[in-house]
């Protein structure tokens, strides 16, 4: 088995320093142009991750589109950086019409807590030889939703951890580690307004060593600190992308992470 892949070591490197803030750009919200224009807005915010997925898509050509697009805006705003500063393109698929031989890399997840086989092995059996033929890389990753309001935990028919019993969280995330998954997911949800709670995050960082990741909810530089400061390397901002003044707020979540300590 392989270990991790350029994209993958140049996040490492870059979370050694601080953490990182995700922008993460659903084709089915944004047109090829319009998610251009939001990536390039994210990262001269200071975001150092372009994440380009979602639970609903299905439209393959869209989704090259999208990726194309922000492809030549990261190559155009990040060229003049040293390689572990430049923004990677990775996919975010919530199904086999996720993956494009576009991006630069792919996290190859598993919805660990789902109901159903096709979201923790069947789909990924169907869209590895799609990923094995494009040839990008991959980064094995364990993915665990929260409640049951969000799109994500209804098309992945979710059986919802509570919250209130962190050792749950904790069961999954050994779970993970042990299957060599070396990276973790906790999503509150596409679209929610409940982050992860702090005390989940901690509980988790306690078992897992991997790069764990934190989305839904993100939408202050108070929640995003709270999320670092609890545990996370990575936090994704999502829906925020869509809703006015997003750049204030975004540059002002990259600044206080700037200034939190990493886990690594």
């Amino acid at each position: 088995m392989r270990g991790p892949g350029p994209v993958e070591r140049r996040l490492l490197d870059r979370m050694k320093r601080t953490p990182v803030c995700a922008a993460l750009i659903d084709p089915e919200d944004f047109e090829a142009d319009a998610a251009a224009q939001t990536a390039e807005r994210a990262i001269r915010a200071g975001v150092g991750l372009i994440l380009v997925g979602g639970s609903t898509l299905a439209n393959q050509s869209k989704l090259d589109d999208v990726v194309k697009a922000v492809k030549r805006v990261t190559r155009r705003v990040t060229t003049s950086r040293a390689a572990s500063q430049r923004v990677p393109v990775v996919l975010f698929p919530g199904n086999i019409s996720g993956v494009s031989r576009y991006a630069d890399a792919i996290l190859f997840s598993s919805l660990l807590n789902s109901t159903n086989p096709y979201f923790i092995v069947g789909a990924q059996a169907l869209g590895a030889a799609e990923v094995y033929k494009a040839g990008i890389e991959s980064i094995p990753m364990g993915y665990l939703v929260y409640g049951r309001e969000s799109a994500t935990s209804f098309i992945g028919q979710v059986n919802s951890i509570p919250t209130s019993k962190p050792e749950l969280s904790m069961l999954y995330a050994l779970a993970a580690r042990y299957l060599g998954m070396r990276t973790l997911y906790l999503e509150g949800g596409s679209g929610t307004s409940e982050p992860v709670p702090s005390d989940v995050i901690r509980a988790v960082r306690k078992v897992y060593d991997g790069v764990l990741i934190i989305g839904g909810g993100i939408t202050t530089a108070e929640t995003a600190v709270k999320a670092a400061e609890s545990g996370a390397d990575i936090v994704v901002v999502g829906n925020m992308l869509q809703s006015d003044g997003y750049e204030r707020k975004l540059r002002r979540i990259t600044s206080a992470l700037g200034q939190s300590a990493p886990h690594k």
